[in-house]
């Protein structure tokens, strides 16, 4: 399992035979979680890392942090690398998980419907586009509003973040109830003893 100091990466094959000894943390909206994660995986979301540090830093076995491709995966272990916790990332998500066959879990009950932090992105963008648009018939400055979203995927692109997505993830169906949040912190962190 080859892995390099600055950028820690599991394949989905070494992940599966290793879950039993790995804390997987899903750093995805709750939303996305409940479509589907990795056995046995914990939801704390990028958002509220910073609240869940103790609990991280204390957690049983190392570290796995997962999203749907990678990218916020890496991002958070990029944080957790800053205070000194040490984690891996799955390579290529649980995309990369379900692309080679491996089962996503799903929460027992009704399913909580949310779209992919990704999809909500192209339709916000696709929607402020075409409203500038609309909105250019009545004043051509209104030209302005769909350029800047076009300057903001094209930076998102370059810089591999995304200001559209952080924005999106703080809206309530994207965000963890409180009590949901403090579940999965008591969890980790009676796993922990």
């Amino acid at each position: 399992m080859p892995t390099t100091p600055s950028h820690p990466a599991i394949e989905p094959e070494h992940a599966l035979a290793r879950l039993a000894e790995l804390t997987v943390v899903d750093v995805r909206t709750p939303g996305e979680f409940a479509s589907g994660h990795l056995p046995g995986a914990h939801n704390i979301p990028l958002d509220s890392l910073d609240r869940a540090l103790p609990t991280l830093r204390a957690a049983r076995g190392e570290l796995l942090l997962v999203c749907a491709s990678g990218a916020r995966a890496e991002n958070a272990r990029a944080v957790l690398a800053g205070h000194g916790i040490p984690a891996a990332t799955l390579t290529g998500g649980t995309r990369g998980w379900a692309g080679r066959g491996q089962e996503l879990h799903r929460p027992a009950g009704p399913a909580r419907t949310a779209w992919a932090m990704e999809r909500q992105v192209r339709l916000t963008a696709g929607t402020v586009v075409l409203a500038g648009l609309a909105l250019a018939q009545l004043h051509p400055a209104w030209l302005l509003l769909s350029a800047g979203v076009a300057g903001g995927l094209v930076f998102s692109a370059l810089t591999d973040t995304c200001g559209m997505a952080a924005l999106l993830a703080r809206l309530p169906h994207n965000r963890p109830r409180a009590t949901d949040l403090d579940a999965t912190l008591a969890a980790l962190g009676s796993a922990a003893d």
